[in-house]
């Protein structure tokens, strides 16, 4: 039977992807509960946080056993907060709904499920699955785990600089797939010199921390040594924010004087610049270095506002974990779309505070959340914005 193809129904694929989803959720909750309370996500197995007991392969399903259960332990009947089931529920919807997205919208151009289109696709979901974990920690406890953003870096650099292997590196650059050194605003050289520049710099600064020549701010080992929660706050807020974020400067002038330093040495002597040209396109090495200039661009956004916010107002203004997130996140997206999410993220923070005034609320909640929407705006309208930026810049 030459020529035979079997076709798998998209019902199929998208009970397969909710459910394979929704697994990806129940993990993604243990990773909410026990990463920033600095736990093992492996070890021991899940059980209830109320009475310790372990719970069951059978009270373990996702979506089923929150509801067969009626949302109370089988034990000690206490009961299970809904996120649990809400971050099941979101992940799944997650992975069915950027596969339709990529694969049956037609919104996306140059993405096919044959032609590489699945590392796109898995890049993708591993990106929003974090940003869902990141949020949901933000939301509860006011902070971003560093081991979660330095993950979704790691797989924007490896997937930039493999992504090449997988799929055509014209079809990448063309439709910003994946991160290169291929910018609307810069040379291509330009951006590969100022991302081996501040990947230098950072190494630099980051030795200069270790080795105690430069300050770390922020430094809660700097406080006296205590166990009283309360007080412990009130040395945190007797620290000079401004002092704080000037410690920040310091550690970031290595990096800005390497990239500006890498770009006029590649610029001002052609031997370098000819030699570095080459090099710096073949197309790995393009990736990767486009990969890093996302995560600067990222980091930079954020710190900027971070470090000018605070400058102005004289209280902490962002955190570093929203720094690293879009640091992550730009690994992944590239410059652009990092630098578009940046600004997408107010409008969402104002709806919030819209709805809070609305309702007479007062709740809060931390930047981290409003930042992942706006990544997730420019991945759903990645080709609508690419071509509006295009129509601007190339009238």
């Amino acid at each position: 039977m030459q020529g035979c193809t079997v076709v798998i129904p998209d019902w199929i694929w998208f009970a397969f992807l909710f459910a394979f989803g929704c697994c990806i959720g129940s993990f993604l909750n243990v990773v909410i509960y026990r990463l920033p309370r600095e736990k093992s996500i492996v070890r021991p197995p899940s059980a209830c946080p109320a009475c310790n007991k372990r719970i069951q392969w059978f009270d373990n399903i996702p979506l089923v056993s929150w509801l067969v259960l009626g949302r109370k332990c089988r034990y000690c009947k206490a009961p299970i907060s809904p996120r649990y089931f809400i971050i099941e529920l979101l992940t799944g919807l997650m992975f069915v709904g950027v596969f339709i997205l990529y694969f049956r919208s037609g919104l996306r151009a140059g993405i096919g499920p044959i032609d590489g289109g699945w590392l796109i696709y898995l890049v993708s979901i591993i990106l929003l699955a974090a940003l869902i974990a990141a949020s949901a920690i933000d939301m509860e406890l006011w902070v971003i785990p560093l081991s979660i953003c330095w993950f979704v870096t790691g797989v924007g650099l490896i997937a930039s600089a493999v992504g090449v292997y997988i799929i055509d590196p014209a079809v990448i650059r063309q439709y910003f797939l994946l991160p290169s050194t291929t910018d609307l605003f810069l040379r291509e050289a330009t951006v590969a010199s100022l991302a081996a520049g501040a990947t230098i710099g950072l190494g630099i600064a980051n030795l200069l921390l270790a080795t105690g020549l430069i300050k770390r701010s922020y430094d809660l080992r700097q406080l006296k040594d205590t166990a009283d929660k309360a007080a412990q706050a009130e040395d945190v807020q007797e620290l000079n924010d401004r002092a704080e974020v000037c410690r920040e400067i310091v550690f970031l002038l290595p990096v800005v004087v390497c990239s500006v330093a890498a770009y006029w040495i590649v610029r001002g002597v052609p031997t370098v610049g000819d030699w570095w040209l080459d090099f710096s396109q073949k197309p790995p090495i393009s990736g990767l270095l486009g990969a890093l200039w996302g995560y600067f661009v990222g980091c930079g956004v954020v710190w900027a506002t971070r470090i000018f916010g605070t400058l102005a107002f004289g209280k902490e203004a962002m955190g570093l974990g929203d720094v690293h997130l879009m640091g992550g996140a730009g690994a992944i997206v590239g410059p652009v779309f990092v630098v578009v999410a940046f600004f997408v993220a107010p409008f969402f923070g104002l709806a919030w505070a819209g709805m809070q005034m609305f309702f007479k609320k007062t709740r809060q909640i931390p930047y981290g959340p409003f930042l992942s929407l706006g990544i997730l705006v420019g991945i759903i309208l990645h080709d609508e914005i690419l071509r509006y930026l295009i129509s601007i810049l190339y009238p």
